[in-house]
């Protein structure tokens, strides 16, 4: 964590809604350049509904020739999951330094990571363009795209997908109802790091809480999110340079700036 943040929040309330188990770096942040983050998981993230069954899937796995983590999260959770022996020659693709990060921790070095972090990017590295007879895996989450398997199957791979997490809305009635009493007090900007996130959000503040939701400074990591929370009628879009921690703040220190 910088000792030196890039600029003073000034008590800025931001809503943070990633999962509770990764939100503690970018409220940290926040609060060393003086803002308040204001935590508000609008997803949530669990294990596979079937283990046993993710860890069959997986045991071919042994013998890929490139394993895909769509997430730290798939990270996370495949891990425990994955044969003891995967081929030295393997190739290991991270859709984003975030992933990339996470994969390193577990002693598991990406060799695909890239600069544009989506599955759009991926798609466009050179060592992905001829995968014809190769076997891959997809390690990703429920409800995930299917660009990624659907692109690679068309290059001619043998692609299999396994869910090694499950993401749901949590149970949040009474914390959204607050939220959304006392929004200018608490979200005077709103950060949101996926869709489904963004999505969750929306379902969980009602009609009420959507309006101003709205209306509110809103922080996405892709010009792909930008789009979506466009068209959900959200008027003050930012795009961050990557879902990193440090890249949100420098973003949220934009707004700030912009409303000072």
């Amino acid at each position: 964590m910088s000792r030196n943040p890039p600029c003073d929040l000034a008590g800025l309330s931001v809503l943070v809604t990633r999962p509770a188990h990764q939100s503690d770096g970018l409220c940290e942040l926040i609060q060393t350049a003086h803002g308040r983050p204001v935590r508000f998981p609008a997803l949530e993230i669990l294990g596979p509904s079937d283990k046993q069954a993710a860890r069959r899937a997986l045991a071919a796995a042994g013998t890929a020739d490139l394993l895909i983590f769509v997430s730290a999260n798939a990270v996370q959770f495949a891990f425990p999951l994955l044969p003891a022996q995967l081929p030295v020659d393997v190739d290991i693709a991270a859709v984003g330094t975030a992933t990339a990060h996470a994969l390193e921790t577990k002693g598991l070095e990406p060799t695909l990571v890239p600069q544009r972090m989506d599955s759009e990017g991926l798609l466009q590295l050179p060592a992905l363009q001829s995968v014809r007879g190769r076997s891959v895996f997809i390690l990703r989450g429920n409800g995930g795209r299917e660009l990624l398997s659907e692109t690679l199957r068309e290059r001619g791979a043998k692609v299999q997908q396994v869910e090694v997490y499950r993401r749901q809305v949590p149970q949040r009635a009474g914390a959204a109802a607050n939220l959304v009493r006392n929004w200018s007090q608490l979200a005077q900007a709103v950060t949101a790091t996926s869709n489904m996130i963004l999505d969750n959000l929306f379902d969980l503040l009602g009609e009420a809480g959507a309006q101003l939701l709205c209306t509110t400074p809103l922080v996405v990591v892709s010009q792909r999110m930008a789009e979506h929370a466009l068209g959900r009628g959200c008027e003050n879009v930012y795009v961050a340079a990557s879902a990193t921690d440090a890249d949100l703040l420098a973003t949220l220190c934009e707004i700030n700036d912009d409303v000072a």
